[in-house]
């Protein structure tokens, strides 16, 4: 598969949307067709400087392509590989192996040294490779036998080796808008390489269109397509709302359970809980379940938010949890959403505290630090035989014979009387608990009654 691709003529994208893709053949031909990513496009951009007959004394750069799919990562490599004499190779991370990556290394040197060719080597998920296969990359990128051109949709800095990432440009793709993909559907509608000027597309068919695409190009041309061989199917040359529901009734989530979206959409949900917005939980909690995330890591994420966000202000917020949590366990989706539901909402819409861990944190932090000090003589354990002649225990008060049953005696080390770690705020339950404390610690340290 080459570059030559992008220089058909009339006469062959005639012949060629028979059995090509819609996809394909509105595959953009130059950088100017290239939808959205304005903020690489600039002149004298690097990817730009890319597409050009040379960069400079230097030699042209590989680059990693780390953006969401349908964004245009493998059409930015077909239009680098036009620039200049160049050959264009694919690989697919999921099917290649060390044994194909090396082929089409010592293929390079010979067309660069005897040919004066320059490859495009560009490799698809680029995250599915491992560390042997990646570094087996090295020797072409960093001697100039290849511009490789790598697409990933996980986060480069965790799934690309770090000698690879170092000798790459990293350009990030940006989802694309509605208005990119407004443009991109009426150029495949009117332009002779897509349904040229065949078919009209009903306002409400084209909002189905973009809703359900998830701002993936490919998946927009692939849904037009398919809208269109329907309208065409019953005879018509108006793409109707129908239609467009027929090939796609329902959106593309974005969401890898162990890449970007799922740590970002599980960050918005804890953030959306403690900011006590149960709207917007609702709505990430939704987007775990419709992209298949596992009902247990949600359930255990309420019950970490029914603590950290919540604890004494709401302490009935960790009951529902827990119970949910076990809920989820014993019915299984789709029936644990409901369950779910009903945690999020009470923990987004309790009172909020992180008194409690706030406290237990300061507390670890003067451990750390060395202020731990002896355990008093008369809190040490006095159940074992001798312990009454080295003194523990003596003088101990049982809370529980004393007013209150609250005993005045010091249960800190030396070092830390006086110590206050928990603070509880003025919200819900906790308001109740800092008007009790207040009176405990009067008494306990002898000084109130």
């Amino acid at each position: 598969m080459t570059g030559d691709l992008f220089s058909a003529s009339s006469g062959e994208h005639a012949q060629r949307r028979g059995h090509t893709p819609l996809a394909v053949r509105m595959r953009p031909e130059s950088l100017g067709e290239v939808l959205g990513q304005q903020h690489l496009l600039k002149d004298g951009s690097p990817l730009r400087v890319l597409t050009e007959e040379s960069s400079g004394p230097a030699g042209p750069s590989s680059v990693i392509l780390y953006g969401p799919p349908g964004t245009g990562k493998t059409t930015i490599a077909h239009v680098i590989a036009r620039g200049g004499s160049r050959r264009f190779v694919e690989l697919s991370a999921i099917r290649a192996g060390v044994k194909d990556v090396r082929q089409v290394m010592d293929q390079a040197l010979n067309d660069r040294d005897l040919n004066g060719v320059t490859t495009v080597l560009f490799l698809d998920e680029i995250h599915r490779f491992n560390k042997a296969q990646q570094d087996a990359l090295l020797p072409g990128v960093e001697n100039g036998w290849v511009i490789l051109v790598a697409a990933t949709t996980e986060n480069p800095s965790f799934s690309v080796v770090a000698p690879l990432l170092s000798r790459s440009l990293l350009l990030t793709l940006q989802p694309l808008t509605r208005d990119d993909l407004e443009g991109l559907l009426h150029r495949a509608l009117h332009e002779e390489r897509g349904l040229n000027a065949q078919f009209e597309l009903e306002a409400s068919a084209k909002d189905h269109i973009l809703r359900v695409a998830g701002g993936d190009a490919r998946r927009v041309l692939t849904t037009l397509e398919a809208a269109a061989a329907t309208a065409s199917g019953r005879g018509a040359s108006v793409i109707s709302p129908e239609d467009a529901e027929q090939a796609a009734d329902f959106a593309v989530q974005r969401y890898d359970k162990d890449g970007d979206q799922h740590y970002d959409i599980v960050s918005a949900f804890i953030k959306s809980l403690r900011g006590s917005d149960v709207d917007a939980a609702l709505h990430y909690l939704a987007r775990m379940v419709v992209a298949g995330e596992d009902a247990r890591f949600i359930a255990r994420r309420l019950v970490i938010a029914a603590s950290e966000e919540v604890a004494m202000a709401d302490p009935s917020a960790l009951q529902t949890a827990v119970a949910a949590a076990q809920a989820v366990q014993l019915l299984g989706m789709p029936e644990a959403r409901i369950v779910l539901a009903q945690a999020t909402v009470h923990i987004a819409t309790a009172p909020k505290s992180n008194a409690s861990y706030k406290a237990l944190d300061e507390a670890i932090a003067d451990v750390r630090a060395g202020r731990s000090g002896a355990v008093p003589m008369h809190l040490r354990d006095g159940h074992y035989k001798g312990a009454e002649r080295l003194g523990h225990g003596k003088g101990y008060v049982y809370a529980h014979s004393e007013p209150h049953h609250v005993a005045s005696q010091q249960y800190p080390p030396d070092e830390l009387v006086g110590v206050d770690y928990y603070t509880p705020n003025a919200l819900g339950h906790e308001k109740a608990v800092a008007d009790r404390l207040q009176r405990l610690r009067s008494i306990v340290r002898g000084t109130g009654s």
